[in-house]
C-alpha cells in the first residue's frame, strides 16, 4: 500500500474517532435532555393547576414559560436524534461505492455536518414557538390588566408554585451548567442558560405574588404577567436571531482573528490571504488561503497544512480544516513563470 493510501487511512480513521466521539456527545446530551422535559413538564403542570386555583395570572405565565422549554427541549432533542443517524452516506439514503477512501472521507464529513445543523434548525424553530406563546401571553395579560372586573388578588397558594418552579428550575441549571462543561457542549450550555432565565423568571414570579398579597395589588399580577411574556418574547428573538445567523455561515470575527494570528506564528506561513469558519450544528470547521514561498513543493505544502490542521484542532477543537495555498509574489520573479500563464 502507498503512503498516500496510509495516510488517507490514517486521516479517515481519526475522521472516524472525531465522529464518535461527537456522536457520544451527543448521545449523552440527548439522555441528559430527558430530565429537563420531565422537570419542565412537572413544573408546567403545577404552576397551570395552582393558576388556576388561585386566579394568578403570573403563575400562568410563568407556566407558560415552561411549556416553551418543554416544547423546545424535545425539538432539541429530534435534532440531535437526527444528527446521531450515520447509517447511510447521504441525507437521502444512497450510498458511495466503496474503494475511495479519499471520496468517502470528504462525502461522509460534509453530510455528517449538514445532519449536525439539525440542531440549530430545531433551534430557529424553538424560536417561533417561543415567540407565538410569548405574544399569547402578552395580550392576556394587558386583557386582564385592562378589564378592572377580572383583576385579582391572587391566593397565597400560588407562592406555593412559583416556589416549587424556582428550586427546581435552579436544580435543572445546576446539572446542566455541569454536564454541559463536563462534554462541552453548546447545546447543553444553553439550556443551562436557558434554565437559569427561568428559574429568575419563577423567583421573580414569587416576588410579584407575593408583593400582590402583602401590599393588597391587585393589577400587580397582570402587570407582572405581561413582563414575563416580554420575557419570554425576548429569549425566543434572542435564540431566533443566534441560530439565523449561524445557518447563514456567520461566525464571530473576533474568533476568527484568533485563528489567523495562530496560523501566522506556524513557521513558512507568509500570510493569511482569506480565511472562513463555519458552525455545523456544536462543532467548528474552517477554510483557509494560505501564501507560502513559491518553491515550495507539493510535498512540503502537504506537510504544512496537516501541521497546521492538527494546531487547530489541538488549540482550539476545530475538528476539520481545508488549507489550500497562493506563492508568494515576492519569492519569485517574472522568468519564472515566463510561458507558463
Amino acid at each position: 500500500m502507498s503512503k498516500f493510501k496510509k495516510h488517507t487511512k490514517h486521516e479517515m480513521a481519526v475522521w472516524e474517532r472525531t465522529q464518535a466521539n461527537e456522536l457520544a456527545n451527543i448521545r449523552a446530551s440527548q439522555r441528559h435532555l430527558i430530565y429537563n422535559v420531565v422537570a419542565y413538564l412537572l413544573i408546567s403542570i403545577i404552576e397551570y393547576w395552582l393558576a388556576a386555583v388561585s386566579k394568578s395570572q403570573t403563575l400562568r405565565a410563568d407556566a407558560f414559560n415552561n411549556l416553551s422549554g418543554i416544547i423546545s427541549t424535545v425539538l432539541l432533542m429530534i435534532g440531535l436524534h437526527i444528527a446521531q443517524d450515520v447509517d447511510d452516506d447521504d441525507i437521502i439514503g444512497a450510498r458511495l461505492p466503496a474503494g475511495d477512501y479519499q471520496a468517502h472521507l470528504g462525502s461522509d464529513q460534509r453530510v455528517q455536518f449538514v445532519r449536525w445543523r439539525y440542531e440549530t434548525i430545531f433551534s430557529l424553530v424553538t424560536a417561533v414557538v417561543m415567540v407565538a406563546i410569548a405574544l399569547s401571553v402578552i395580550i392576556d395579560g394587558i386583557k386582564a390588566l385592562l378589564n378592572p372586573a377580572s383583576r385579582v388578588v391572587p391566593q397565597p397558594v400560588a407562592l406555593i408554585g412559583a416556589g416549587i418552579a424556582s428550586v427546581i428550575m435552579l436544580v435543572v441549571w445546576y446539572m446542566n451548567r455541569r454536564t454541559g462543561r463536563k462534554l462541552q457542549n453548546a447545546a447543553l450550555l444553553a439550556s443551562a442558560q436557558d434554565s437559569l432565565s427561568d428559574a429568575f423568571t419563577s423567583i421573580g414570579t414569587m416576588v410579584a405574588i407575593a408583593g400582590a398579597l402583602l401590599f393588597d395589588l391587585s393589577w400587580l399580577d397582570g402587570a407582572t404577567s405581561i413582563i414575563v411574556g416580554f420575557f419570554i418574547l425576548y429569549s425566543g428573538l434572542k435564540i431566533f436571531f443566534d441560530s439565523s445567523l449561524n445557518l447563514t455561515d456567520y461566525f464571530d470575527p473576533r474568533a476568527e482573528q484568533e485563528y489567523r494570528d495562530a496560523i501566522l506564528k506556524v513557521a513558512k506561513v507568509r500570510q493569511v490571504v482569506e480565511l472562513k469558519a463555519h458552525y455545523n450544528g456544536n462543532v467548528v470547521t474552517l477554510d483557509a488561503t494560505l501564501m507560502v514561498n513559491s518553491k515550495m513543493t507539493v510535498l512540503e505544502s502537504f506537510q504544512l497544512s496537516e501541521r497546521i490542521e492538527k494546531m487547530l484542532r489541538e488549540q482550539f477543537g476545530i475538528i476539520d480544516a481545508d488549507i489550500s495555498f497562493i506563492p508568494d509574489p515576492k519569492s519569485f520573479k517574472d522568468k519564472d513563470i515566463k510561458g507558463r500563464i
